[in-house]
């Protein structure tokens, strides 16, 4: 198999490893696959974490590691994470944010500056018309808003964004030698 087959093959079986609090959002369209590596059989999987603390990593770990292990030319998976690598939400692709709209979720806003207030539309009825009922939701990467249109309360994704110029290009795949 050739290198550039076994590097697409890896990025599929990922495209379908869901996060465990958001099924249907798979760990790639939410750009947490920062680095994919490989010697011969063995695959090593540099992952970073939405938010430091998150109690699903030990789950993504597995799940990927698990996932990736079923490709009959991978001997071993090895998964880590990298909390020198800063997520950002910059790094959400097209797909992911469609999925998060799907569980009534927002994304999170586009162009968004550090220290700025920030807003997003409903993803029930994409109503401008909303306000931030508590910055504080059920997990550390999402916030509880208020839809004045629908009526509806809803969460979205907490902005984080990279203090530099960051522009996510997907993940970084390499040879090792």
């Amino acid at each position: 198999m050739g290198y550039e087959q076994g590097q697409e093959e890896v990025l599929a079986v990922l495209k379908t490893v869901d996060d465990p609090e958001l099924p249907s959002v798979s760990v790639l369209d939410l750009g947490m696959v920062h680095k994919i590596s490989t010697d011969k059989g063995r695959i090593f999987i540099t992952m970073v974490p939405t938010f430091a603390g998150c109690p699903a990593l030990d789950f993504i770990e597995l799940n990927v590691k698990k996932a990736v292990e079923q490709l009959n030319w991978v001997e071993e998976c090895e998964v880590h994470f990298s909390f020198q690598h800063q997520w950002s939400t910059d790094a959400i692709t097209s797909r992911g944010k469609e999925q998060l709209k799907k569980h009534g979720i927002s994304p999170p806003p586009e162009n968004y500056r550090h220290g700025e207030a920030w807003t997003v539309d409903c993803p029930f009825c994409e109503s401008d018309y909303t306000s931030m009922e508590n910055v504080f939701g059920p997990t550390a990467c999402r916030s509880i808003l208020y839809c004045n249109s629908c009526k509806n309360p809803f969460e979205a994704m907490k902005p984080v964004v990279s203090y530099t110029n960051f522009i996510y290009k997907g993940p970084e795949v390499s040879e090792e030698p």
